[in-house]
């Protein structure tokens, strides 16, 4: 029987596509440092260095996992509304919200599709654009990394479906204004803001989805509410947009322990932003600290990360060096962030150690 070349089968665009990447396990970095893995500092993944709430692990703990999750999510909309103050008509909750960057590409892109992607930003649009088959036109941001928005109005043509904004922007940290979105508003074109780092900032579009069917917000429980593990976060849209994703999603996208950990997550608000603002604390200190280091420049943020500038073909050598003494950060392969590397607020002892650090090698 002759052996089959599977490639011959796979959709052509997929058979060498650029992947997502990825941050490596915590047992890939210990292994690789040669440093126990209790010992290193992971500083690459935006991670809460508090976890999550005691209500959301107790919540988990009792979930029968024999279980479907409720395929309508009445439970979670109607806590998330609360929370939001958004009805619950106008909530959708994905597996993280990498599930409902991939619905928007199964609900609006088809093949030779664009989107206009603001770069530097998260590589995951781009990453399901390709997937989706669709084409991607990256608009510079300028030289504060702040949204060229008359760019972005050039770059239109007739292919042209989606906008995507990440506000506070990763890894820039920098906020997309009501202004700019509005204007971006006003094509016509679908405008998704990611604004998965919300608590960090307090600044948001979502008042503006009432009147525009053609926005989307995206939230997550990973980062302030330190259920990065379990995959859960949001969108906030039109309730008539609403609809098409709740009828396109698979029918038990969030697994059951997500589900009760969101729940509890949400009844326990206030301890989770006492944290977050203890990251907002620390965030600040941090940033002093490095701009208090020679040959080193600390972007301001309003994410639960710092964006580090280093002197030309600096920032490797600083992040290798950091790597072989257990502290991990995130390094990006973006020409406008080849001299930049990301840094995750951890507890006040991460940021001594990795301060120390940077003391040494910068």
């Amino acid at each position: 029987m002759e052996i089959v070349d599977i490639q011959k089968i796979i959709r052509p665009h997929l058979v060498d596509v650029k992947t997502y990447e990825a941050m490596e396990a915590p047992e890939a970095l210990a292994k690789k440092s040669g440093i126990p893995e209790s010992e290193i500092i992971k500083l690459n993944g935006n991670e809460n260095p508090y976890g999550g709430s005691q209500k959301a692990l107790d919540a988990v703990a009792k979930t029968p996992l024999h279980i479907y999750p409720d395929p309508t999510q009445t439970n979670m909309r109607i806590a998330l509304s609360g929370y939001t103050g958004m009805p619950s008509e106008n909530i959708v909750v994905g597996s993280g919200a990498d599930e409902l960057i991939d619905l928007i590409f199964r609900l609006f892109i088809s093949e030779g599709d664009k989107i206009l992607d603001c770069e530097p930003t998260f590589g995951m649009y781009s990453f399901c654009a390709r997937v989706a088959g669709g084409e991607i036109t990256l608009v510079q941001r300028d030289e504060q990394f702040d949204i060229n928005v008359p760019s972005v109005l050039n770059s239109i043509d007739d292919k042209t479906k989606v906008i995507f904004v990440t506000s506070p922007n990763n890894p820039t940290g920098n906020i997309a204004t009501e202004s700019q979105v509005t204007d971006l508003l006003s094509t016509g074109l679908l405008v998704v803001v990611d604004e998965a780092y919300y608590e960090f900032s307090g600044q948001t579009v979502q008042h503006l989805i009432s009147q525009n069917e053609n926005l989307i917000v995206l939230r997550t429980m990973s980062k302030w509410a330190g259920l990065a593990g379990l995959r859960v976060g949001y969108g906030i849209m039109h309730g008539k947009l609403a609809k098409y994703f709740m009828d396109i999603k698979p029918p038990y996208n969030v697994n059951i322990a997500a589900e009760a950990a969101l729940i509890a997550s949400l009844e326990d608000v206030n301890y989770l932003l006492s944290n977050v603002e203890k990251i907002i604390g620390e965030r600040e200190r941090m940033f002093e600290l490095i701009n208090n280091l020679p040959r080193v420049k600390a972007w301001p943020s309003s994410g639960n990360y710092l964006m580090c500038e280093f002197e030309k073909n600096e920032a490797q050598r600083v992040y290798v060096e950091l790597a072989a003494k257990g502290i991990f950060v995130r390094n990006f392969n973006s020409p406008r962030l080849g001299d930049c590397f990301r840094i995750a607020i951890g507890t006040a002892s991460d940021t001594d150690k990795l301060i120390g650090a940077m003391k040494i090698i910068v």
